[in-house]
């Protein structure tokens, strides 16, 4: 019987913890078929368990990426850039020999200027480069958790605004919008500044430096310097893992309760990525 390090509730799949605030590899199981409802739900546990799980030596198909994401929830089209000719809803990252600037490359958490930002991304490892290209993914239940009691107090009834234009994250766009010819689309939603997750009932911080712009109500210069401190806070070392990738890797994250950052340490390689992007609900 195969068994969690942590625990014994897994039966049918290896769950291994990689880090002590987030992420755990999960063996055993091929994404390229489809898998038993007991599987797909002991993924789904470690899923919530440790927010972002990893699966390695993978071959995947575009449709064969999505029919695996549709077991844990309802794909999504990316807003800003077009999907694969063939599979509309998965969606190429790509950062060519010759850019400097890779897609998303600060901390964010997916799409928060949408009013249902997703619930999860499944991203999957085509071409890596050499060496560099991993990625950084920060567990927001800590950060809030380590926050003062007198700023979880204040802070549990803000509300934030973000944005899909703000510069931090626009710039990091501009290769792809424009090899991919896609309209550059202003959105914005208002969300709590706390949210709860609507699984695990527990408190993250749900602001993010790529996409929050201000907090509703408060003074801009005191907003600036709420947000700045929470943006420092969030991503302390003691809450994030740095993920080293393979070909043939499929991350598989909570955007719900994380925030990641691929780091743009490999000018002169090519990175190429699928991802596919699940439906969520309205923050609350």
């Amino acid at each position: 019987m195969k068994q969690n390090i942590v625990n014994n509730i897994y039966r049918t799949i290896d769950v291994r913890p990689v880090n002590g605030a987030l992420g755990a590899e999960i063996e055993g199981v091929s994404l390229s078929e489809p898998l038993d409802n007991e599987v797909i739900l002991e993924i789904r546990q470690a899923f919530l368990d440790h927010l972002v799980v990893f699966f390695h030596d993978q071959k995947l198909t575009p449709q064969e990426q999505l029919s695996f994401a549709r077991q844990f929830g309802e794909p999504m089209k990316y807003p800003q850039l077009k999907g694969l000719p063939d599979c509309p809803l998965v969606t190429a990252v790509i950062k060519l020999e010759h850019e400097d600037i890779n897609f998303g490359g600060v901390w964010h958490s997916d799409t928060t200027y949408l009013d249902y930002p997703p619930m999860a991304s499944l991203l999957y490892a085509i071409e890596i480069p050499p060496t560099g290209g991993d990625t950084l993914f920060a567990n927001q239940y800590l950060a809030y958790e380590a926050l003062s009691k007198d700023l979880k107090i204040r802070l549990d009834n803000l509300l934030s605004v973000s944005k899909s234009t703000k510069p931090e994250v626009a710039k990091t766009r501009e290769n792809r919008l424009h090899s991919d010819g896609a309209e550059v689309k202003v959105l914005h939603a208002t969300h709590p500044v706390v949210r709860i997750h609507p699984e695990t009932q527990r408190k993250a911080l749900y602001i993010n430096n790529a996409h929050t712009t201000h907090i509703k109500g408060l003074p801009k210069e005191e907003s600036q310097s709420l947000l700045d401190k929470l943006f420092t806070h969030q991503v302390k070392p003691e809450f994030t893992f740095r993920f080293r990738w393979r070909q043939g890797s499929l991350a598989f994250w909570d955007n719900r309760c994380t925030q990641h950052n691929p780091v743009n340490d490999y000018y002169g390689f090519r990175r190429i990525m699928h991802r596919v992007t699940l439906a969520g609900d309205k923050p609350r």
